[in-house]
């Protein structure tokens, strides 16, 4: 060994710094490509030679294979644990039952949904407004209700329904 590879070793305050060199720090053709793969990984597209097939027209220069290689490293590199969302059944429950009877999991788990999607946060208000109006026989409130539900533009609540249901037809006298 030289003077100074030995002095670069000595002088070197942790072993992340012995690896500077020639290929750590060499810009890849790929690199101004990254962040389009990335993109259209997380969307779902995982075809290493589709995605390649993208990136030819914006200019793209390099190999097939260097595209491969960097999906193949998103591929088997270890992807963080999620837990799965909860089914639109049991939102639902969430969204219908009464509010005090819903475990503290439950809640926790609702008001993350609801701070996702500001249309089913404010049908949870309507339909929980609804529901007191009707435990509290307070069928005055029914216009207020019907106005801020036709405010919130929701079509569930707001579509009237098929022309069989909630009509009746007259028997005619025989």
């Amino acid at each position: 060994m030289t003077y100074r590879t030995v002095k670069q070793f000595a002088d070197a305050a942790t072993p992340e710094e012995l690896f500077t060199g020639q290929w750590q720090n060499r810009p890849s053709i790929l690199d101004d490509y990254k962040p389009y793969l990335d993109d259209r990984w997380n969307e779902g597209y995982t075809n290493a030679w589709k995605l390649w097939e993208e990136i030819v027209p914006l200019g793209y220069k390099g190999s097939y294979q260097r595209v491969r290689a960097y999906l193949h490293k998103k591929r088997t590199s270890p992807r963080p644990v999620t837990a799965r969302p909860p089914s639109p059944r049991a939102i639902a429950g969430w969204i219908l039952r009464r509010p005090e009877t819903l475990t503290e999991t439950e809640q926790l788990q609702l008001k993350t949904v609801l701070a996702h999607c500001p249309e089913l946060d404010a049908l949870t208000r309507h339909v929980r407004s609804f529901a007191t109006m009707l435990t509290e026989r307070r069928g005055e409130r029914l216009p207020d209700w019907l106005d801020a539900v036709r405010h919130d533009d929701l079509p569930s609540l707001t579509r009237s329904p098929p022309a069989s249901i909630g009509t009746a037809t007259p028997s005619s006298p025989a």
